[in-house]
């Protein structure tokens, strides 16, 4: 039975808690036993006895002592015992138990009668005493559970007291309290009591992974690493405060959207029940704390003790006192031996309490302690307080320098934010603002600032006049952020126009020479045009004498020839790979590490592409290159489909494309739309198959980038000739085709002109057209274009002993690289071929495929390829993936069910919600149903007689 979520949680299931909740199921498996659930607000008390009772079914009682002035005596006590009438089976036998009677009228028919008062009040106390114990063994097996005992009255601790001196054989007692609420009374009874000592459980804050899958069972959807981190940095890993900020952000957005967006985590408004726990806490110290509290909140979650000394003019033992005071109430806590807010948003909600103009004084004040402070300058922090005190000189000199730190460091990023701000000052003297410009756009790319420095530096070039060195630096700068936005086209354009402003700047110009010089980035321009630039930065890099620009001008030289499968490409690596000037710089090398990887995943050269990742993701890894940390994952999930490693990839490559990160980088998000397209090409469904690419492929085209416009044109081509759609499969490939021409690059474009063959059959064109690809292929070293090649021959081949070699030696080319998928398509064709035409056993080579498929979860294919062994005759073997149960060619009814609501036109969103299912459950159905009928696609369900009920 699934278990329900305590009334107002947001989460079902119990987070990090496994081995206290396992301690508690031992006190109340042995009783007597006592226990005592301690920690500070909000960190799950009360959730953990309801998670024990809910799983364990026991009998209990539960009191809970309520925030009074004057608290009622043993009112947890007898409002646990108000619950009790359906638990009370017959009278108790014992007349002392009528002592309670008056004290409990809704149970006056279930209690012996009531008692004469005594005279003495300390024996008629005692009595009540003996009642409730007496009652609560009539009532056992049982447990006594009393909520928030910090809050109990001084009669009710008495009576707990006394309770562990006579605790009845058969019942379990648990306490829940708050830490820093000073000594509890009845610690030394529970101590001592006959039955052992009480068992103390101290709750601590959830760990970053707990919050994390706290978070992720709340939203059920994965988290990024970014938004975890930040989810927990805002709320210190207090279960109560995970849950209230993600209420929060519920009531803005849907559940899925929320962690892709950490822009809204850092942006968020503190949560409402948040603020009013805060304030109260607040409101509780003296006029003094208060003060001296609001002003650690202005300097800092940690606030220095000196610091804090001068920014309020309080002595140490002041201060000592009001940091203790507002640790005990839960605004503070101690780590490593110094006061620090319990959480981000503790510090937020004190910090807005201060009215503004305080909060500017006090900022001041701060900037100007840490100026006289011991040690180098703070520059940063002093940007920070400056800024926000409104001192605009002050703030842009400190965040200058602070840029210059960060970046003297290798923290691009932080670099970039604080230029940032200084350019947002408007009052900046010109000199001043050009060269904060220059240096946010040295630091940009890597700094992962595109959207904010991009319309600045176009505002720059627009309205100043600038020396033409400054112009050229900033176009090339503006041009490599535009790139990086996925503006390919408008990026280059921008490079080209820095080129003629850079003749006396060459170690500059060969660099941006070097750009201009990569062939996967751009349309419209031919590769001899890419080689020419390539030239050109050779003779800058010459001029310059400086030994990177050499390196990075090698490296283009390098990609340039890899892309056209150019052998030479092998060797230029293999050199740079060993120069220890290209080692000397690791964000070179992991960047040259990475885009080799890709460029030899484009020519089907697996193996290298490994290589050359595992080499990128470790230097990356060494240098902590933010920049790539993101490329790096979308480089392994595609190296992993080449690879046929497809398990859990299609999750991956949609957690991908919902990371943060992919906002810096749309360039890389749309490699990453073509993998998912792809995937979903061969394991369904075709109809989001069709969006993503349609989504690629506009996107590209706005943009100008050639790739992956190229192969998601091609990939499309191929899955529409799957569907039956010649037409929109031959336009497709034919779009492509001509970008293939402008680029002149024939390698990229080996499979559009297979796609197109496959489309419109032997003809003059396609025969001319196939001669026209083997003329460009010459020399390329290329196993995709060269399987490719041998295929299309084999097509518009006359001779049917040629065209069987010709495909066995497709198939043998794409084994023998290591691509799975590729080689399972070939395999496919050949076993095809053979069948239908009769000239050899096509059988093995259609199962060979079948396998690779099943291996990979290409359930589209199998779909398509077990049809075929059908009508050939072959026998199609079974289980198809490692023996998962299966219901074999029969549908379950399940399937069934979604199988005719797909036949009726419905989508699979309309499916969903008729059944009451998740879209991917629906998506999975249709997804085996097809394949266990032998289906290309949903259209042909509705003709299917196998539908029919049995």
């Amino acid at each position: 039975m699934p278990r329900v979520a305590p009334s107002g949680s947001l989460s079902d299931v119990l987070i990090g808690r496994g081995s206290e909740l396992a301690l508690l199921r031992t006190v109340i498996a042995a009783p007597p036993s006592l226990a005592i659930v301690e920690g500070e607000a909000g960190i799950g008390k009360s959730r953990l006895v309801g998670e024990l009772l809910s799983a364990s079914g026991a009998r209990r009682l539960v009191g809970q002592c309520e925030q009074l002035q004057e608290p009622l005596p043993l009112s947890p006590l007898l409002d646990a015992f108000r619950l009790a009438g359906d638990l009370i089976a017959s009278r108790p036998a014992g007349p002392v138990v009528g002592a309670l009677a008056p004290l409990l009228p809704e149970l006056a028919g279930h209690l012996p009668p009531p008692l004469p008062p005594l005279p003495d009040q300390r024996a008629e106390r005692h009595r009540v005493f003996r009642a409730a114990v007496a009652l609560l063994d009539h009532l056992s097996p049982l447990v006594l559970v009393l909520e928030d005992v910090h809050w109990a009255d001084g009669g009710t601790h008495d009576f707990l007291a006394f309770l562990a001196a006579h605790q009845p054989r058969d019942v379990s007692v648990i306490l829940t309290v708050r830490t820093g609420s000073g000594s509890l009374p009845i610690r030394e009874a529970f101590a001592r009591a006959p039955s052992g000592p009480a068992r103390v459980l101290t709750l601590v804050p959830l760990s970053p992974p707990e919050v994390e899958e706290l978070a992720r069972s709340i939203l059920k959807a994965e988290l990024p690493r970014t938004f975890a981190a930040l989810l927990y940095e805002k709320t210190g890993g207090i279960p109560f405060v995970v849950e209230e900020v993600l209420r929060t952000l519920l009531e803005r957005l849907p559940a899925g959207e929320i962690p892709g967006r950490p822009d809204v985590l850092s942006a968020l408004a503190v949560p409402t029940v948040l603020r009013d726990v805060v304030l109260q806490r607040l409101s509780s110290l003296d006029g003094a704390a208060r003060e001296i509290l609001g002003a650690a909140a202005v300097i800092g979650t940690t606030p220095d003790d000196r610091v804090l000394a001068e920014v309020t003019g309080r002595g140490p033992l002041e201060i000592a006192k009001a940091l203790a005071s507002a640790q005990a109430m839960g605004l503070l806590h101690e780590e490593d031996g110094q006061s620090r807010f319990r959480h981000a948003l503790a510090r937020q909600i004190v910090y807005e309490s201060v009215t503004a103009p305080e909060r500017r004084w006090l900022h001041l004040r701060t900037a100007q302690a840490l100026e006289t402070g011991p040690g180098p300058r703070p520059v940063a922090r002093l940007a920070h307080h400056f800024r926000l005190a409104g001192r605009t000189e002050e703030f842009v000199a400190n965040a200058e320098a602070a840029a210059g730190t960060a970046l003297s460091h290798g923290n691009d990023v932080t670099a970039a934010r604080f230029l940032l701000q200084a350019l947002e000052v408007g009052s900046l003297p010109r000199e001043t603002r050009v060269r904060l410009a220059v240096k946010l756009g040295r630091v940009a790319v890597d700094g992962l600032a595109h959207a904010e420095a991009v319309p600045m530096l176009e505002r720059l070039l627009a309205t100043e006049p600038l020396p033409a060195h400054l112009r050229g630096e900033l176009r090339f700068a503006l041009g490599r952020l535009l790139r990086q936005q996925g503006e390919a086209r408008a990026g280059h354009l921008q490079i080209e126009r820095a080129v003629g402003d850079l003749a006396d700047r060459p170690a500059l110009l060969g660099r941006a020479l070097a750009v201009l010089a990569a062939p996967e980035t751009v349309v419209d321009r031919h590769v001899s045009q890419h080689a020419a630039r390539c030239d050109e930065a050779e003779e800058a890099a010459r001029r310059s004498g400086d030994p990177d620009v050499d390196i990075a001008v090698r490296i283009a030289r390098a990609s340039l020839l890899l892309e056209q499968g150019d052998p030479e490409s092998g060797r230029l690596i293999d050199d740079l790979l060993r120069d220890d000037r290209l080692r000397g710089v690791p964000r070179e090398h992991a960047r040259a590490c990475l885009n080799w990887a890709q460029g030899a995943l484009h020519i089907g050269r697996l193996e290298r592409a490994e290589a050359l990742l595992a080499e990128g993701r470790r230097v990356a890894g060494q240098a902590e290159y933010l920049r790539v940390a993101e490329v790096v994952e979308l480089v392994s999930a595609a190296v992993d489909r080449a690879a046929g490693r497809w398990d859990g990839l299609e999750a991956r490559v949609r957690r991908l494309g919902g990371t943060p990160g992919w906002a810096a980088f749309p360039a890389a998000s749309m490699e990453a739309g073509l993998l998912l397209g792809a995937l979903l090409a061969a394991t369904g469904p075709a109809e989001e198959a069709v969006a993503c690419l349609g989504e690629v492929i506009a996107v590209a085209e706005r943009a100008g980038a050639v790739w992956p416009l190229i192969p998601a044109k091609m990939t499309l081509s191929r899955l529409l000739l799957t569907l039956d759609d010649v037409a929109g499969a031959a336009e497709h490939a034919t779009a492509a085709l001509s970008l293939v021409r402008a680029k002149g690059n024939w390698v990229w474009g080996a499979e559009t002109v297979l796609c197109l063959v496959d489309a419109l059959g032997r003809t003059a064109a396609t025969v001319e057209l196939v001669d026209e690809l083997g003329t460009g292929l010459e020399g390329a070293d290329a196993p995709i274009a060269r399987a490719a090649l041998l295929t299309a021959r084999a097509v518009v081949s006359q001779d049917r002993p040629e065209a069987d070699g010709l495909l066995d030696a497709a198939r043998t080319t794409l084994q023998e690289a290591g691509l799975r998928y590729e080689e399972a398509q070939a395999a496919e064709r050949l076993g095809r071929w053979r069948c239908e035409r009769g000239t050899g056993d096509g059988g093995p080579a259609l199962e060979a495929a079948l396998r690779l498929y099943a291996a990979m979860g290409a359930d589209r294919d199998l779909a398509r390829i077990s049809r075929i062994m059908r009508q050939n005759g072959v026998p199609i073997p079974y289980p198809w993936r490692g023996g998962r149960p299966s219901h074999g060619q029969t549908l379950s009814s399940r399937e069934r069910e979604v199988a005719l609501l797909a036949a009726e036109g419905k989508t699979n969103q309309e499916i969903a919600t008729e059944l009451f299912l998740s879209r991917r459950t629906v998506e999975s159905h249709v997804s085996s149903a097809l394949r266990k009928l032998g289906l290309p696609s949903r259209r042909e369900l509705r003709a299917q007689g196998g539908l029919a009920d049995p």
